[in-house]
C-alpha cells in the first residue's frame, strides 16, 4: 500500500468519513530532564515546540502538577500532551469526589499513564508521548521519592534519572557520572542546567529558554523560565569542518 493509501482513512458504511489516526506528530517538543535529589525531585525542559523542522513556538509549558504529589513532564506531540492532561484531570476530580481522605500519589498516577498508552497503542491510535512522573508522597518507610517514565507504546520503568528525546543519548551519560542521591537542590539545578547547556549545543530544536520545576513534601513549585549563559567560541563551533576528512 502507498502512501497516500495509508493516509486515507476508509469510508464509513453510511458514506462519510472513516475513524482518524494520528500517523505523524505535527507540534512537539523536545527533551526532559529529570531526577531525585535530597528532598524531592526535580524536573526540567525548555519552553519551544516545534512545527516540523520549524521552531514556532517559544513559551510552551510543558511541565505540570498533577494533584497534590505529582509533577509531569512530556515529549512529542503537545496535543496529545493537552489531551492527556484532560485524563488526569478528570482522574484527580474523581480521586477527589471520593473525600476519604487519601489522594493518588506519583505511583498510581504512573501506573494509570502506562495502562492509557498501552491501550491506545494497542488501538493503534498512540498518544505521541514520552512522560516523564515524578513525585514525592508519605508512605509507610516515611517519604517516598518516585521517579518514573511510559513512552508512546507502553514500555515504562522507573530510575534515579530520566531523559527523553535526545537528551537520553546527552544527558543520561552526564547524569550517570554525577548524580548523587544527597544532591542539594542549589546541586541538582547545576547538574540538570549542565545537561540542559549540553543539548542546547547540540540539539536543533532546543531554545535557551527553560523551566525548572520541583516536588518536595511541601508541593510542588514550578519556577518561571529563564535562559543560561553560552559560549560559542569553541573552535569546533566556529570551524567544524577543520581536520574532517571529506568535507568542503
Amino acid at each position: 500500500m502507498d502512501g497516500s493509501h495509508a493516509n486515507a482513512a476508509a469510508p464509513a458504511a453510511g458514506g462519510g468519513e472513516g475513524t482518524q489516526r494520528t500517523l505523524n506528530p505535527y507540534v512537539t517538543g523536545n527533551s526532559v530532564i529529570a531526577m531525585k535529589y535530597k528532598d524531592g525531585v526535580i524536573m526540567a525542559c525548555d519552553t519551544g515546540a516545534s512545527y516540523g523542522s520549524t521552531l514556532r513556538y517559544k513559551s510552551v509549558e510543558r511541565i505540570k502538577a498533577v494533584g497534590k504529589h505529582s509533577l509531569i513532564g512530556a515529549s512529542g506531540e503537545f496535543s496529545d500532551f493537552q489531551e492527556i492532561l484532560r485524563y488526569l484531570d478528570e482522574l484527580t476530580l474523581s480521586d477527589h469526589m471520593w473525600d476519604d481522605g487519601n489522594s493518588l500519589g506519583p505511583k498510581e498516577i504512573h501506573a494509570y499513564l502506562t495502562r492509557v498508552m498501552y491501550n491506545r497503542r494497542n488501538k493503534f491510535d498512540p498518544l505521541w508521548n514520552s512522560l516523564v512522573l515524578g513525585g514525592v508522597k508519605k508512605g509507610p518507610k516515611g517519604d517516598e521519592k518516585y521517579l518514573g517514565m511510559v513512552n508512546m507504546i507502553g514500555t515504562h520503568f522507573e530510575e534515579n534519572h530520566i531523559a527523553t528525546g535526545f537528551g537520553n543519548h546527552m544527558a543520561v551519560p552526564i547524569l550517570r557520572g554525577e548524580w548523587r542521591e544527597d544532591l542539594t537542590f542549589e546541586e541538582a539545578v547545576k547538574l540538570i542546567e549542565k545537561c540542559l547547556l549540553v543539548l542546547l549545543y547540540r540539539d536543533r530544536s532546543s531554545i535557551n529558554k527553560f523551566q525548572i520545576a520541583k516536588i518536595t513534601t511541601e508541593g510542588s513549585t514550578i519556577y518561571p523560565p529563564y535562559a543560561l549563559k553560552t559560549n560559542w567560541g569553541f573552535a569546533a563551533f566556529e570551524n567544524p569542518s577543520q581536520g574532517a576528512v571529506g568535507t568542503w
